[in-house]
């Protein structure tokens, strides 16, 4: 039988369970934490509208302060 989820565990598979990568052990893992976890269910929801509105995002949509605060952090970020 498969060991629970924590919800630790669960945040670090929801991109996998998102993009469907996860193999069928883990998703019904997934699927069996869901079922009784408002929290993680909440944090699924969260992720999935935060997906959705990125892939809004046009470069062109973005005010020319905010490009540059996102290169800056990018740039900051690559050089570590």
């Amino acid at each position: 039988m498969a060991k629970g989820l924590t919800c630790q565990e669960l945040v670090e598979l929801i991109t996998e369970y998102l993009e469907g990568t996860l193999s069928r052990r883990d998703r019904k893992r997934v699927a069996k934490h869901l079922s009784n976890c408002d929290g993680c269910t909440g944090y699924l929801e969260q992720m999935r509208v935060t997906i959705q509105a990125m892939g809004r995002l046009t470069e062109e949509s973005l005010p020319e302060p905010m490009k540059a605060e996102l290169l800056d952090a990018f740039q900051s970020w690559s050089a570590s």
